[in-house]
């Protein structure tokens, strides 16, 4: 981050620094977040720039207007940035504001006035339940060692069967799957919060064959999931693994690692599953993130009446 020209006078430039540093460091913030904010403060930094005729420094953002920030939001948008970016670059700025104000430097009150750019609402984009069994089944897998193929195919049916994020999947240590006496998974989900979720025989089958064919130790307490050099699996593997299957499969591109989650949800309320209950299997804090489900359901059927209905 510090290969990167600021725009702005040494003791802004300065608190940026330690800023950025503390979010890596103490708010063990991930490391893709940091550098989205490094770039999106850089990026406002040099809007400024323009914006006052001289590099800002500490004394010209310490009384910060919100009619600076909404000009900046307008001129990314004129430059065709969407609401998404736009919302996380008011997000790094706040935060940039409020450590500044936490030192006595600034006010972060011009950013706290500014509401986030309203975000388009989008469906999620489940598979077919034929797509979905299809990406799971190990006899799909494109991997050259049987064991690597077993892996990929427990992997996305914990996703697919229970609904999981890949980091939750993949964070599972070797003693946490049950086995068919005991059929709930205790999953650690977004912070830090705990659930119960009940694991499919069709789950613990191919959780059982992984380990069964896996040459490495599957010790209890360390990851379940292994890569082909004996370290913990990566995200970045199976979301790999699932664009072969997307190409030989010939499934869409929305096809992804967290589509089979989507699928999970959306083919349970689809059968008669209680929104409330699909809500406490994903993790979901608030009702509301899980009713997006209920548009995707709507829609399906809209589009069945449609192709079914003589007068549709």
């Amino acid at each position: 981050m510090r290969g990167f020209i600021v725009t702005a006078k040494p003791d802004l430039a300065a608190a940026r620094t330690d800023w950025l540093e503390g979010l890596a460091a103490e708010r063990r913030m991930a490391r893709l977040t940091v550098e989205a904010y490094e770039r999106d403060t850089r990026q406002f930094l040099a809007f400024l720039t323009g914006h006052l005729g001289q590099p800002p420094g500490i004394s010209d953002i310490a009384d910060l207007k919100a009619i600076d920030l909404r000009a900046f939001l307008a001129a990314r948008r004129n430059d065709g940035v969407g609401a998404h970016t736009l919302g996380r670059g008011l997000a790094g700025i706040r935060s940039l504001l409020r450590f500044l104000e936490r030192r006595g430097l600034a006010s972060s009150a011009g950013a706290t006035a500014i509401r986030s750019p309203r975000k388009p609402k989008s469906l999620p984009k489940p598979l077919t339940a034929r797509d979905a069994l299809r990406a799971t089944s190990v006899g799909e897998q494109l991997a050259d060692e049987p064991w690597v193929a077993a892996r990929n195919a427990a992997v996305l049916t914990l996703l697919y069967g229970c609904g999981l994020r890949i980091s939750e999947a993949l964070g599972l240590t070797a003693d946490q799957v049950p086995s068919k006496a005991g059929p709930v998974l205790r999953v650690a989900g977004k912070g830090g919060k705990t659930r119960l979720v009940p694991i499919l025989p069709a789950a613990i089958q191919a959780v059982e064959d992984y380990r069964r064919q896996c040459p490495y130790a599957l010790d209890a307490g360390k990851a379940l999931f292994r890569g082909v050099r004996g370290g913990p699996l990566a995200p970045a593997i199976v979301q790999r693994e699932m664009k072969k299957l997307r190409s030989a499969l010939g499934l869409p591109d929305s096809a992804t690692p967290h589509a089979l989650r989507h699928s999970f949800a959306t083919h349970l309320l689809g059968c008669g599953g209680d929104l409330r209950a699909i809500q406490e299997l994903l993790g979901h804090a608030s009702l509301s993130t899980t009713q997006v489900y209920t548009g995707v359901d709507t829609e399906r059927l809209l589009a069945a009446y449609e192709a079914a209905h003589p007068r549709a």
